[in-house]
């Protein structure tokens, strides 16, 4: 089937075509736009057969904030344990292949193509119609990382949970991290309604497991409704701890004196909490060590998520693009300690809540660096402007201006900074990701360079 835009046919690519091409057709078909709906995506796995059914255990995860992180805590204690592991994330920082990673490394492209192939295929065997960017590129990534064949297969849901294409698999394991207030126009208008989206990847008589210390309702009900073997934070599994380490507790498991998450920030802990569960709820089939616990969150790795790069000014990355994530950024970055200068470059999708992001970051920010973004759901930096201006955000202590990218702001950032300063890069995958094209930044301000 040869589907057609406004310009004419578009025939997809050749079976053997590289990956940049099958990106750029999937682009110009159907751009970036949120489908939600499982009809057309399940029907496209259904043509494809056993080549996306899992042989192997399927942990999904769900939430707001605080997904990528549990799922790269799940990849790391897992492969310290010795499993072949596969993760399944959305979107990238910088390359697509981020998005499948097989024992912690991207898959390559020559391990990803076939299987864009093998999807179309079977979308055109399906008779269907169009799969979305989204839908398209799950299949693809699944069925790469399948070919593998991994002890664990993890999924991070891209957005929502019941509608979205990840959940065309059962989870034997379901954990919903953070809910809070984001994609509205699509989940609901309050945590309510977005929980019972999230909580659609619950399974009956599987674990599911709430890491939300304070998780709406509807999250609870729905398990308890279909069903589902509910784990609760502060009622089947708990943690304390002080400044040097911290305990877990669970139904039949305990890990004291553990050293902090090598993550940063004061929120992952609890995701951490949620990751032990889960590791419990499937212990029967993928035995965990103590050890490998202690050793994957030691060493866990997940870029962009309040990453701390030393240097002088020190840079600090977080996709943070909410108002709940903007908050925890606020309180991580006050708990850094003092500084005397702290600058901000900032960009992000036109929909999201962004004047209450920047009342978050306000009282902790001198200067503003807003930038545009490379696709056409992003808000102008005019825009984010205006609305920093709306904010009152004219005094000589909080200066702002405006530039063509993230790349031209941290640029524009390390011209004025400060070299004991720090200098914060937040908001859309795509601004954290602007500034990694060519590798991770160690900054130097320029007075220091010799």
């Amino acid at each position: 089937m040869t589907e057609t835009t406004a310009a004419g046919p578009l025939a997809p690519p050749d079976a053997a075509a590289p990956l940049a091409h099958w990106l750029d057709h999937l682009d110009r078909l159907h751009g970036q736009r949120i489908t939600l709906g499982l009809e057309r995506v399940r029907a496209v796995a259904q043509a494809m057969g056993p080549a996306v059914q899992p042989a192997c255990p399927v942990v999904t995860v769900a939430g707001t904030n605080g997904k990528g992180s549990t799922c790269a805590m799940l990849e790391a204690v897992y492969r310290a344990a010795g499993y072949r592991t596969a993760l399944y994330t959305s979107p990238h920082l910088v390359r697509f292949e981020e998005r499948a990673r097989l024992n912690g490394q991207p898959l390559a492209e020559a391990q990803l193509v076939p299987s864009f192939a093998a999807v179309e295929t079977a979308r055109q065997a399906a008779g269907d119609g169009a799969l979305s960017y989204f839908e398209f590129t799950t299949l693809a990534c699944v069925h790469a990382l399948l070919a593998q064949r991994p002890d664990v297969l993890i999924l991070e849901v891209g957005m929502g949970g019941r509608l979205d294409a990840v959940n065309v698999w059962d989870a034997d394991v379901a954990i919903v991290t953070s809910v809070d207030l984001d994609h509205m126009e699509y989940l609901g208008p309050d945590r309510e309604a977005i929980g019972l989206e999230k909580a659609g990847i619950w399974r009956p008589g599987r674990p599911a497991i709430v890491s939300d210390p304070m998780p709406p309702r509807s999250v609870v009900a729905r398990a308890l409704e279909i069903g589902a073997d509910l784990w609760l934070a502060g009622r089947d599994f708990r943690h304390d701890g002080d400044r040097q380490q911290w305990q877990w507790q669970g139904r039949t498991r305990r890990y004291a004196g553990l050293a902090y998450p090598a993550l940063r920030g004061a929120n992952q802990l609890i995701n951490a909490a949620g990751v032990l569960a889960a590791l419990e709820a499937l212990q029967a089939r993928l035995p965990v060590t103590a050890q490998a616990v202690r050793q994957g969150l030691a060493t866990v790795e997940w870029p962009g998520r309040f990453q701390v790069v030393p240097g002088q000014p020190v840079l600090v990355l977080d996709v943070a693009h909410n108002p709940h994530a903007a908050a925890a950024l606020a309180a991580n970055l006050d708990a850094m300690g003092f500084y005397p200068q702290t600058q901000a470059v900032f960009g992000a999708m036109a929909d999201k809540a962004i004047e209450p992001m920047l009342r978050h970051l306000a009282p902790l920010v001198d200067r503003w660096y807003f930038c545009d973004l490379p696709t056409p759901r992003a808000a102008k930096a005019a825009d984010l402007l205006q609305g920093w201006q709306r904010l009152g955000g004219c005094g000589e202590r909080q200066a702002a201006q405006t530039h063509a990218g993230p790349a031209e702001a941290l640029a524009a950032a390390l011209a004025e900074a400060d070299p004991a300063g720090r200098i914060v890069v937040f908001g859309s995958f795509y601004t954290v990701g602007g500034v990694l094209q060519h590798g991770l930044p160690r900054l130097g301000a320029q007075h220091l360079q010799a």
